[in-house]
């Protein structure tokens, strides 16, 4: 069937382990479909698989989200699926690649309006600042969050979902830019990391937040639950600093704080909850609630500098590969 380009990890380590290679164009199996890719998101997780933090089969094309039209389909298709569509995908594998196959019922037909490199963004992470701010927790006109990394591509959309839900949200954020994003952004108060918790409680008059969403992990963690009210929730999402130490529960027990460690795909866990949670993200976006935007743009070749400058923690927004 030929070939095409892809991005190959043959050894974990760093973003030099990212090769661009030439690979055979791969085989549909039952009630698969192939997929010419156009554009594939860049995600902490995919740093993860890349480092072996989080372990896969060697050798593996990395890449959880993109979107693409369908070549072809093998076996069933759900229903709305064919040939010549437009489709997303989240939670899958091998996107950094011109071609990849995908399960049939994984893949989201992407509405008119949306244009792709909108698309690739709301998926992993626009359904992530979804499930985060509906079901992990559920926000409440009122409710104070604190979103950590807030000019990152889930904390830009998190942060305009909880506003949409009558919530107050203080941000975190690196520099002065990006704290000035994250007010243009619609966070009620941006601060940097140092010291953070004290913001917090200066800004709850002395009561703390309802919840903390913390996708940065080991470097944040014990200040995020100095920085919770009693009864509050801590929401670990990501590591983008590493991994959490073991955590003493006797912190929790002083403030009786709920802390979860959720995952995309436990809240996409069959194709009716996938689609209503892509389909709810949809319209979040054409109602204004979840703006997209495109922090780097790269050719599949410049995958690991794209790695690169994510881990850097230098981008804001989302970066996409163009294929």
């Amino acid at each position: 069937m030929g070939n095409m380009k892809s991005i190959e990890v043959s050894e974990t380590g760093g973003p030099e382990k990212l090769k661009y290679v030439n690979r055979p164009i791969p085989v549909m199996g039952e009630n698969e479909s192939l997929v010419d890719v156009l554009l594939a998101g860049v995600n902490f997780i995919d740093t993860y698989h890349r480092s072996g933090l989080y372990p896969r089969p060697l050798p593996f094309t990395p890449g959880v989200e993109g979107v693409g039209i369908i070549r072809e389909i093998n076996g069933a298709a759900p229903s709305g699926l064919s040939v010549g569509m437009r489709v997303g995908w989240v939670a899958s594998t091998g996107g950094y690649s011109e071609v990849v196959t995908l399960p049939n019922q994984e893949l989201i037909p992407i509405p008119e309006g949306i244009d792709d490199a909108q698309a690739t963004a709301l998926l992993l992470q626009g359904m992530t600042a979804h499930y985060l701010a509906v079901n992990s927790y559920t926000i409440k006109p009122g409710d104070i969050a604190l979103v950590h990394a807030g000019a990152g591509g889930v904390g830009l959309l998190l942060t305009q979902y909880i506003k949409s839900l009558g919530g107050l949200v203080i941000a975190t954020a690196s520099t002065d830019a990006k704290q000035k994003l994250c007010l243009e952004n619609g966070a009620d108060l941006a601060i940097g990391y140092s010291g953070f918790h004290e913001r917090v409680m200066d800004f709850s008059n002395g009561a703390g937040a309802h919840v903390v969403y913390d996708g940065i992990g080991r470097t944040t963690c014990d200040e995020s639950l100095l920085s919770l009210r009693p009864r509050g929730s801590l929401i670990i999402y990501g590591y983008a600093s590493g991994p959490v130490p073991p955590i003493d529960l006797s912190k929790l027990t002083t403030k009786s704080i709920s802390l979860t460690r959720p995952t995309l795909k436990h809240f996409i866990s069959n194709r009716e909850e996938l689609l209503w949670r892509a389909n709810e993200v949809f319209r979040a976006h054409s109602n204004g609630h979840m703006n997209v935007r495109i922090g780097g743009r790269y050719g599949l070749k410049s995958a690991s500098q794209a790695h690169e400058d994510l881990e850097a923690r230098t981008t804001t927004g989302k970066l996409i590969l163009e294929l």
